[in-house]
């Protein structure tokens, strides 16, 4: 929704403070249906060569019921649009679980979906927020939002199933909980976030993750989170939050961000960053999961199939593990930031 001008004043300013690296990934996430052709223009003046549309279906019905403005002749124009200016690094995104949505209407949604032949999808299982309107209403088993026409638990389990298979069979394999790309179009901006690399993010409500000079141990890890009011954003540096990640709390994310990727969690790297005695202690969790069937468990810890849909339960597993009798417990203290580590801005 941002005019093309200030687009590129954006970018301009960008270009004058950063060194882009000239295979530099920069990705828009657009909403369908709202993209007049002055700013793709824009985006292509720009060096944009990534767009990520919430489609979320391809069913105008479900797009509707959901809030979404635009319908499947538009996502389908959006595609051809931006695939003539020449981004043809395109992604979909489609929600499993959207009210009134059916397995037909899911397998039609996958089918459009293979045949725009975009190299990268996003696919999310519906979560109902008990403070949002659709699922106060869910819980009080109420009519309004077409609540009553949300699928079951089980039933959205059972599509996210389905989508794995569909893209799977049309070469866009799964990397990531909720990503599929083909061979070499994976989201390298969020493998960044997954893979525990620094990151800045500029604007309202942005965080970024900034480490330290290597030492002795992890490196300490500063996150900033900036504030979600404007009036106080545009005030000054003082509506940023700040904190120093201690070495606990960065062995619980190597985990619960490294199982969202397929790859998994190589246990010599954890060792190796982390200690032997964290990663013991850690096994004991993974052998019980393991047995459960939500783990699979050689050099690297991967979520099974079942793992995948209990992810979040796998998650908490991993908490309050706690390392404070490793050898290289560090204070928390300030540090300054090291200049010489490639960064990712969002």
């Amino acid at each position: 929704m941002l005019a093309p001008e200030l687009l590129t004043g954006l970018f301009d300013a960008i270009r004058e403070q950063f060194n882009l690296d000239l295979e530099v990934e920069i990705t828009v996430e657009c909403a369908p249906g709202q993209l007049p052709d002055q700013t793709v223009a824009a985006f292509v003046s720009i060096g944009v060569n990534r767009v990520s549309l919430g489609v979320q279906s391809f069913i105008d019905r479900e797009a509707k019921v959901s809030g979404r403005l635009h319908n499947r002749a538009q996502v389908q124009d959006d595609l051809r649009r931006l695939r003539n200016s020449g981004i043809t690094n395109l992604n979909v995104d489609l929600i499993a679980g959207l009210a009134g949505q059916t397995f037909d209407s899911w397998e039609e949604s996958l089918a459009v979906l293979v045949e725009s032949d975009v190299p990268h999808a996003s696919v999310y299982m519906l979560e109902v927020d008990e403070d949002s309107r659709l699922g106060r209403e869910m819980l009080a088993g109420g009519i309004r939002y077409y609540a009553e026409t949300v699928p079951t638990d089980d039933t959205i389990a059972a599509m996210y199933g389905i989508a794995i298979e569909r893209l799977k069979a049309a070469g866009l394999d799964q990397y990531e909980i909720s990503n599929f790309s083909r061979p070499g179009f994976p989201s390298r901006h969020n493998l960044r976030y997954w893979r525990r690399r620094p990151y800045l993010g500029l604007g309202l409500d942005a965080s970024s993750a900034l480490f330290a000079p290597d030492g002795d141990g992890p490196r300490d890890l500063l996150r900033t989170t900036t504030t979600d009011d404007l009036k106080a954003f545009l005030v000054g540096p003082g509506a940023m939050e700040t904190a120093w990640l201690s070495p606990t709390q960065q062995f619980e994310e190597a985990w619960f961000l490294g199982l969202r990727l397929n790859e998994g969690v190589e246990l010599a790297a954890l060792k190796n960053e982390f200690g032997g005695d964290a990663v013991q202690r850690s096994i004991e969790v993974v052998n019980r999961l393991a047995s459960d069937g939500l783990l699979h468990f050689d050099e690297r810890v991967r979520l099974t199939a079942k793992g995948q849909l209990f992810s979040n339960d796998v998650f908490q597993e991993f908490l309050g593990l706690g390392i404070a009798k490793c050898d290289f417990a560090q204070e928390n203290i300030a540090h300054p930031l090291n200049a010489g580590e490639p960064i990712t801005s969002q």
